[in-house]
């Protein structure tokens, strides 16, 4: 059974850029011999203005974060090409994008690697600031969290071993699925299938292996970090076949809607300036 699904932010788009800061009250006129203490006055408040105005967007004193001075980003660091470890450090798309939008905003990006399961949750306790993930828009987690605007288009693909009999998604009845635990391949799997022909392991990396070992009969995963464990595993290939179209945005707790609001701004200039299309260049090349 084909599927194929896009999950849209309704009205993403028209998040205005204005300033989070309210326009001060102009005192009342003062008489000709006060003239030159009110235009000592007026010097203060230009100076207060210029750190704004420097800014392309929302300056850091004006949302209120985890740590001071840090965007806190919670992530699942085995998602290439959006989040995995060079070395000891996290990199990828969504790590990229990430220190962009903290610089736009006047802080220090820190990353925290956890289970993909547990970012939702992180974000709407306050463990983190935003989930950065590869994360799917989806009703459920609406309910928990904010989302920003999309800045990426994910699809979820089947990966088999090169000699499988299963050719798409129409063949999946019967078969035991491979996945990534609370991810959207989860839930849509769970779904179509029933969640017992679902093997929901900690990440992908480890939903391969069971596939190479024949523990799975396949795995379903977004299309990018299939791309990587296909190439990294001889003997598997991802069918030409599209099981799910989906938006990737980042999470952001109901009760930070100033964050919210600064995050879409920056990530609407990091679009228009392609900033966002330059780091997605560099790690997912054309065909």
């Amino acid at each position: 059974m084909k599927k194929l699904i896009a999950v849209l932010l309704a009205g993403a788009m028209c998040v205005s850029i204005a300033a989070c800061g309210s326009k001060a009250e102009e005192p009342a006129a003062a008489p000709a011999e006060a003239e030159t203490p009110a235009e000592e006055e007026a010097a203060p408040e230009e100076e207060a203005k210029a750190p704004a105005e420097a800014g392309d967007s929302t300056a850091a004193g004006e949302v209120t974060t985890v740590a001071e001075g840090v965007l806190t980003m919670g992530t699942n660091a085995a998602f290439p090409p959006y989040e995995f470890y060079d070395g000891e450090e996290i990199v990828g798309i969504d790590a990229e994008i990430a220190g962009l939008l903290a610089e736009k905003l006047g802080l220090t990006l820190e990353i925290m690697d956890m289970d993909f399961s547990t970012i939702v949750t992180s974000v709407q306790s306050g463990g983190v600031d935003i989930g950065l993930a590869g994360m799917t828009v989806t009703e459920e987690r609406l309910e928990n969290v904010n989302f920003t605007d999309s800045y990426a288009t994910g699809v979820q693909v089947i990966i088999v071993k090169e000699d499988s009999d299963i050719a798409s998604a129409d063949d999946l009845e019967g078969k035991l699925i491979g996945v990534q635990e609370g991810t959207t391949g989860h839930q849509y799997c769970a779904e179509d299938y029933g969640e017992e022909n679902v093997l929901a392991l900690p990440n992908g990396a480890t939903a391969v292996q069971n596939l190479m070992q024949g523990a799975v009969d396949c795995v379903v995963i977004d299309e990018q970090p299939a791309l990587s464990f296909v190439e990294a595993n001889e003997g598997l290939k991802i069918l030409d076949t599209e099981y799910v179209i989906e938006d990737y945005a980042a999470a952001v707790s109901k009760e930070n809607p100033a964050l919210l609001d600064a995050l879409n701004a920056a990530l609407k200039e990091l679009k228009e300036d392609g900033s966002i299309q330059a780091i997605l260049d560099k790690y997912i090349k054309a065909e």
